[in-house]
């Protein structure tokens, strides 16, 4: 594929519990361009949140390759990925996993933190993000004081405060009412047509999977 952000090659994942050897993934082959759109559904158990953990850099392949924006992420040592993750992932969590004992504004920040930016550029940074999501007016409130809509946008404001190379998502309407799921999936679709970001994005919702550019299913490993 022309202008090829992700590469995903003949990759298989095995979890092994105990002596019972679990495929999770089977032979799985995946291009996603520049600046695409992708949601990928299957039932509970078909591997879906296992080939995002993979291409964000969570985890790593049993066999295959993933390289993304020419880098083979699957031959980085445990260093080298944290490093390269911290520059090149946003992750959108379904429960947004924002610290309660932080602002909005601190939640946001936490990426910076790992980065050389002063504490200027730091805060340039996450009011930029902040305002990107609607939320500027939101800074000093802490999660407990938003709506789970807010506190997902929050989530993806620290998803896109680093800039990163690709979005990944996992559910990130699973915890919402069908007005908040809406917004936050007008807000992703912004992102991807407007920032021209690249979104992977894992989702049960076919309403949320519609507004991406492309659907794949995957079921018990293979994609299909």
């Amino acid at each position: 594929m022309e202008n090829c952000l992700v590469n995903i090659a003949k990759v298989t994942k095995v979890f092994y519990r105990d002596t019972i050897e679990i495929n999770v993934l089977q032979g799985i082959d995946l291009s996603v361009g520049k600046g695409e759109f992708i949601a990928l559904m299957g039932p509970s158990g078909s591997g879906k949140s296992t080939l995002l953990n993979l291409v964000a850099g969570i985890d790593k392949p049993t066999s295959g390759t993933i390289v993304i924006d020419g880098v083979d992420i699957s031959g980085l040592g445990e260093n080298q990925l944290a490093r390269w993750r911290s520059r090149n992932v946003g992750f959108v969590f379904q429960l947004y996993n924002l610290l309660p004992v932080l602002t909005a504004f601190e939640n946001v920040e936490l990426p910076l933190l790992l980065t050389r930016l002063n504490r200027q550029q730091r805060r340039e940074h996450v009011l930029t993000a902040l305002e990107v999501v609607g939320l500027s007016d939101r800074a000093d409130h802490y999660p407990r004081q938003l709506s789970g809509g807010q506190e997902q946008r929050v989530g993806i404001a620290r998803a896109i405060v680093t800039d990163p190379t690709i979005i990944v998502a996992d559910e990130p309407t699973g915890d919402l009412d069908a007005r908040s799921a809406d917004e936050i999936m007008q807000l992703l679709v912004d992102l991807n047509r407007q920032m021209s970001k690249t979104i992977l994005m894992v989702t049960h919702d076919p309403r949320a999977a519609e507004r991406a550019h492309v659907v794949r299913h995957l079921d018990k490993g293979v994609l299909t």
